[in-house]
């Protein structure tokens, strides 16, 4: 009777499936296989933390919000392609996670905009064709920017001032050595 009250009260893998996918167990401890795939989906679901494998493709996903995949640590497999991703520098996020987790997967998500980009393979992307975002830095930011703008501008004051000292202390050591030979004879 114990073990039957525990197992009622023990969540299982098909509690923590997203309601708009199909999860299947790998076995115990293995994790879940979560199939997103042709939902519709114009978001990623909150997914369990043991998500082993993952497909999102075919979808109408066009871009996912930083930090929204960080916590899927046991992940081997994701598919994500044929989705509208929109290439503009919120698809940063999701390139440089692809990059780490799924070098094959980035290979198959391919941009839908804007249309200079279209159909173009994400891996492929510069940060110059991902445009500049139109937000103002945060004031963290701006302060790391000040302070490594002072700390710049006094290495090279430091420079600029070890430089002339040593210049300088040639030009006493020439004259030290001048008036040395010139009191000899």
């Amino acid at each position: 009777a114990g073990f039957a009250v525990l197992l009622l009260f023990q969540p299982s893998h098909a509690e923590l499936c997203p309601p708009s996918c199909r999860c299947q167990s790998l076995g115990e401890s293995k994790g879940l296989h979560i199939d997103c795939s042709s939902r519709q989906l114009r978001e990623v679901p909150a997914l369990p933390l043991h998500t082993r494998r993952l497909y999102l493709h075919n979808n109408s996903l066009s871009w996912v919000p930083p930090g929204a995949l960080d916590s899927l640590r046991s992940l081997e497999e994701v598919s994500m392609s044929d989705n509208p991703w929109n290439c503009d520098c919120h698809i940063l996020y999701l390139k440089l996670w692809l990059e780490d987790v799924s070098a094959a997967s980035l290979a198959n998500v391919r941009c839908a905009s804007p249309a200079l980009l279209r159909m173009k393979p994400l891996r492929q992307l510069t940060g110059n064709e991902l445009g500049i975002c139109k937000r103002f830095l945060p004031i963290e930011c701006l302060e790391f920017f000040w302070r490594d703008l002072i700390l710049i501008a006094g290495v090279i004051i430091t420079l600029i001032l070890v430089a002339w000292a040593l210049k300088f202390s040639k030009k006493l050591v020439c004259q030290i050595n001048l008036r040395q030979y010139n009191s000899r004879r």
